[in-house]
């Protein structure tokens, strides 16, 4: 059962470019940093080169947008500015 009073995390990727492993990866990664403070991520199946990564209907990256895709630093970084700003990421945040 999900937790609706916690943030949802929706990634939306292209079925036809195949980048299903990707976006599985990166809500992998999510999962892994911010695991409780998250009550979902969802993977959604689109077409025509999307890839678009929302967290509570805030757009976060979007691949024609923010040209290709994001490393799991900056992803990670976007997800907690969003959800935590004052929230230090350990390693993810030094230099």
């Amino acid at each position: 059962m999900t937790d609706t009073t916690k943030p949802r995390i929706v990634i939306t990727y292209c079925t036809q470019c195949q980048w299903l492993l990707r976006a599985g990866w990166m809500a992998q990664e999510l999962l892994s940093t911010f695991g409780a403070d998250i009550g979902e991520v969802a993977l959604v199946p689109g077409t025509g080169g999307v890839f678009q990564i929302d967290c509570n209907d805030v757009v976060i990256w979007e691949r024609q947008r923010d040209d290709g895709f994001p490393d799991v630093k900056t992803l990670k970084q976007r997800v907690r500015d969003q959800l935590e700003p004052g929230r230090d990421l350990g390693h993810i945040d030094r230099a």
